[in-house]
């Protein structure tokens, strides 16, 4: 769901999908998917493409810490550009890891140490399970390096995509991942 909303025009959206990403401690994803992995996906250059013959475990380790140092590098030239320190509450790594903080501190004060075991569980499989999507939905895919040393033009084959009703109303459409 954080996904999906990311890629939503309305400010009221965007910060829900903060919100959803936050709940994992993966706020970075919102600035690295929608602004990172969207520009070189199926390129050399993206942590968030996993390539052919790689296993999920190898991705894994390169995509996490990848993605968000790609993120952070972002999300400091966005800053930079707007005369912002990448310190500010205006960075939007920043934002949804202060929710994390709060809700985590929140969570332990309530129910106390035994939160110490769940949420880095959770918070695992939130990481696992968008690491697995990255992992599937660009496997082994490759645009073309063109003679100007740009890539192709992103196109629907880029993307494994699904178009079963059902994997459609479950996953929010997640399994058509080249239609965004």
């Amino acid at each position: 769901t954080g996904h999906e909303l990311g890629h939503k025009k309305e400010a009221f959206d965007r910060w829900m999908a903060k919100l959803v990403l936050a709940v994992v401690g993966y706020g970075h994803f919102f600035i690295e998917h929608n602004k990172g992995h969207h520009r070189d996906v199926a390129t050399p250059d993206d942590p968030a493409t996993s390539r052919m013959g790689e296993n999920i475990y190898s991705f894994a380790t390169r995509e996490i810490p990848g993605a968000f140092k790609r993120a952070w590098e972002l999300e400091e030239v966005r800053l930079e550009r707007s005369g912002k320190s990448v310190w500010s509450l205006d960075n939007e790594i920043l934002q949804p890891l202060i929710i994390t903080v709060a809700l985590y501190s929140a969570l332990l004060s309530f129910f106390g140490p035994i939160m110490l075991i769940f949420l880095p569980i959770q918070m695992a499989f939130g990481w696992w399970q968008l690491t697995s999507a990255n992992c599937i939905e660009h496997y082994g895919l490759l645009r073309e390096k063109l003679p100007n040393g740009k890539y192709e033009h992103q196109k629907p084959y880029h993307s494994w995509n699904s178009n079963h009703i059902m994997s459609n109303l479950v996953l929010f459409h997640l399994q058509r991942h080249s239609d965004h």
